[in-house]
């Protein structure tokens, strides 16, 4: 079996890139929109009057897709290796 070269680490201190860090934020903006258009619209007295705005399309299927989307970009954000450009530099010259 053929060994894989280690893969160089431009600062061994930061496991992920500024861009990796970027995409997690927006990731978890995404999250927190989510649980904000999820949240509200109560009624005043519960016992006696029913509020059928629990019931709307925000909240039954924008806010868990918006929350589904944010966990899943965030999933990617935390995976996503950037493309090395000195090795792409390297080949395209050998052509």
């Amino acid at each position: 079996m053929k060994k894989q070269a280690p893969v160089p680490v431009e600062n061994p201190a930061m496991p992920l890139g500024k861009c990796n860090y970027v995409m997690i934020l927006c990731g978890i903006a995404a999250i927190v929109l989510g649980f904000i258009l999820l949240s509200g619209g109560g009624s005043e007295d519960p016992a006696t009057q029913f509020d059928y705005g629990m019931f709307s399309f925000r909240r039954l299927y924008v806010a868990p897709v918006l929350l589904l989307a944010g966990f899943l970009f965030g999933i990617y954000a935390i995976m996503y290796r950037p493309k090395d450009k000195t090795k792409d530099n390297a080949d395209s010259g050998n052509e």
